[in-house]
């Protein structure tokens, strides 16, 4: 595939919601660089005693609607670009949401498979040793992304309150419950999702049984395939890094999941055909659902997708000159700023209930997660109308619309 620079993608994405918009150029100039970068070398003592550096970002992109706010993510093809494309969707996202945010991302070049439970413990602390003077719960709240877990977030909320000694769970969302985290955060994303999925399906007028195909089954598609079955789609293909299934009656995903669980991988399962996960894209279904990596959906495999509807539910995972492609077709994209916003919503209510120290049911949670869903997609719908473009531009148009709005009051 096509190497793909995300943040050139993602400044053309802003290029074309600002052309729609007349934007300031004093703003648009703004927006075209992160506010802050946080480059820092993390020296780790590794179990055989020798020290090894890691080297560690913090992209804070833009704060003018609140504190920055973004996933942290520990993977080997780190890179700058990625994170500064990730920090500004981030920016988006927040305000496609409507929470009181700003967007921020942060990474470590490592893999974390290959580091044992202490390496991984003591690279997490030392990040946070680094970098705690630019965050904070008013300031910079990062969560989890690749590879990082509420775990790992439980012991950075730890090393911040011993330097500075207090104990702030708001610095940081995606906690385990018994550090303050939030009932339905470990679903939000997917149900977000599903939320998106069935009000998409019912104005694209797709048919009761919908088929769904959903390429990468981590915890965001997982939760996503087991929702949508629920709601009456019929998910008929997955798949992992490891490749994919297909069955066109349809999956029952708890036994796929068991079946996971049991041997490690989904090719193999019982009565589906293998494919790989680049043939996955291009099945006969009404819905297909990217939430594995970015660039997923390129210019030349876009004009073999068969889907009357792609909900992003990966982060960036179709690039600009797709994107016109699959708009020419009469493909409906509703994009990552939309359609997995679900998760950076929750982490708001998350952060609300520790900044209070009130605390909401499972039910409550969701229900109020429901609503964020349902609203912005309201909005984006009417902006798409409204100016007779596609699904992404009429979020970014959204967003920045937003963005300007917040960086004017605050004063150029």
């Amino acid at each position: 595939m096509e190497k793909i620079n995300s943040f050139k993608s993602a400044m053309q994405q802003l290029d074309n919601a600002a052309k729609v918009l007349k934007l300031d150029k004093e703003i648009l100039a703004i927006l075209r660089q992160p506010k802050r970068i946080l480059s820092v070398s993390i020296p780790v003592r590794m179990d055989n005693g020798e020290i090894k550096v890691f080297q560690g970002f913090r992209v804070q992109y833009n704060d003018a609607r609140g504190p920055f706010k973004g996933g942290l993510r520990f993977h080997p093809q780190v890179d700058m670009d990625e994170v500064k494309a990730l920090a500004f969707w981030m920016s988006i996202k927040n305000a496609v949401v409507d929470v009181p945010y700003g967007g921020g991302k942060g990474g470590i070049i490592v893999d974390p498979k290959k580091l044992s439970k202490g390496e991984l413990e003591r690279l997490s602390r030392k990040f946070i040793d680094l970098i705690y003077k630019d965050i904070g719960p008013h300031v910079d709240v990062p969560a989890p992304d690749v590879n990082t877990t509420p775990e790992i977030m439980a012991w950075m909320v730890d090393e911040y309150a011993k330097l500075t000694g207090r104990f702030e769970p708001a610095v940081i969302t995606g906690k385990p419950l018994s550090m303050g985290g939030s009932q339905g955060r470990e679903e939000a994303t997917g149900f977000g999702g599903v939320e998106i999925l069935k009000a998409a399906a019912s104005a694209r007028k797709l048919k009761r049984g919908a088929s769904v195909a959903v390429s990468g089954f981590g915890n965001v598609g997982s939760f996503f395939a087991r929702l949508a079955a629920k709601a009456g789609f019929k998910v008929v293909a997955l798949s992992d890094s490891k490749g994919g299934i297909y069955a066109p009656k349809g999956l029952n995903i708890e036994k796929v999941e068991e079946y996971k669980k049991q041997t490690g991988a989904l090719k193999g399962y019982p009565g589906t055909i293998d494919v790989t996960n680049e043939k996955l894209l291009e099945l006969p279904v009404d819905v297909l659902v990217p939430a594995a990596l970015e660039n997923q959906i390129q210019k030349n495999n876009a004009k073999r997708i068969k889907a009357k509807l792609i909900i992003e539910m990966a982060n960036g995972p179709t690039t600009p000159k797709a994107d016109v492609v699959l708009h020419r077709r009469g493909i409906w994209v509703i994009p990552d700023v939309l359609s997995n916003s679900g998760g950076v919503a929750t982490s708001y209510l998350e952060w609300t209930q520790n900044l209070s120290g009130y605390y909401w049911s499972r039910e409550e949670v969701l229900k109020k997660l429901t609503a964020y869903m349902a609203n912005a997609w309201k909005n984006v719908l009417a902006v798409q109308r409204q100016h007779k473009t596609d699904f992404r531009n009429a979020a970014f148009i959204l967003a920045i619309n937003r963005i300007a709005e917040a960086i004017r009051a605050r004063g150029v």
